[in-house]
């Protein structure tokens, strides 16, 4: 309705080359909302993700960044990944001209960047800035809840047969689901298979590679220290990346 705001979180429109001016063409009265993170420790975390939805297929972090070359020119990327743009690691943390292409499109004011450790530690507070930024009730209560945890997929191929059935893929899992399906109710099985992925297919993440960490931010600490000076923040302490040589 007319007092009502309806968006969608798409946080690739933050990468794409094309989206910033797509959206501003289709509604140039826009509000985007942006949340940063730490670009070693949002790596790490955006792998994890990409494994356990099957866009990824190496568990090791090193060596799905070494593949970015290879995979710019479409070779080694896994069966199962149906947006294979998205193992392009690097362009994820380019921060500072993912901003600009949207600063360049839509008024300074119609634009919220937020880190996220703000979120992360005033969690309350920064809901209420993006609500009063879109210009909606920010009054009503809100509750805090622990959602979408990062976990590690310990098989990727355990979990294919947890989908193969889950879909019936193949004459066996057709027969095995069609029988399941007969013989239990519908949200019995969906409780059993997410049970499934949570107890055997997932589980909790490794430690860090801290010597990748320690490159990685070597790495990045030129983009964090333009990142700085783009926003007006002092994101090379916020970071730690005051201690990087």
């Amino acid at each position: 309705g007319p007092d009502q705001r309806v968006g969608e979180g798409t946080s690739s429109y933050l990468m794409s080359q094309t989206a910033a001016t797509a959206i501003a063409e289709v509604r140039p009265d826009a509000r985007i909302v942006a949340i940063l993170r730490e670009p070693a420790s949002f790596l790490r975390s955006l792998h994890l993700q990409l494994l356990q939805n099957h866009i990824e297929s190496k568990q090791d972090l090193r060596r799905a960044l070494e593949l970015e070359p290879a995979r710019r020119e479409g070779r080694d990327i896994p069966r199962r990944s149906d947006r294979p743009q998205l193992l392009q690691y690097l362009n994820h943390v380019r921060y500072v001209d993912q901003l600009r292409r949207y600063h360049e499109v839509f008024a300074k004011e119609q634009v919220l960047v937020l880190i996220y450790d703000d979120f992360r530690n005033a969690n309350e507070a920064t809901i209420r800035t993006v609500l009063r930024f879109l210009e909606v009730d920010d009054a009503s209560p809100i509750d805090v809840l622990q959602v979408n945890p990062t976990v590690r997929m310990r098989s990727q191929r355990l979990d294919s047969l947890v989908h193969a059935v889950s879909v019936g893929h193949g004459p066996v899992s057709r027969a095995a689901k069609a029988t399941v399906k007969a013989m239990t109710p519908r949200r019995m099985r969906l409780d059993a298979l997410a049970l499934t992925r949570q107890r055997i297919v997932h589980g909790a993440p490794r430690p860090a590679d801290e010597a990748l960490m320690a490159e990685l931010r070597g790495r990045f600490k030129g983009e964090v220290s333009a990142l700085s000076e783009y926003l007006d923040r002092d994101l090379v302490s916020l970071w730690g990346y005051d201690e990087v040589e």
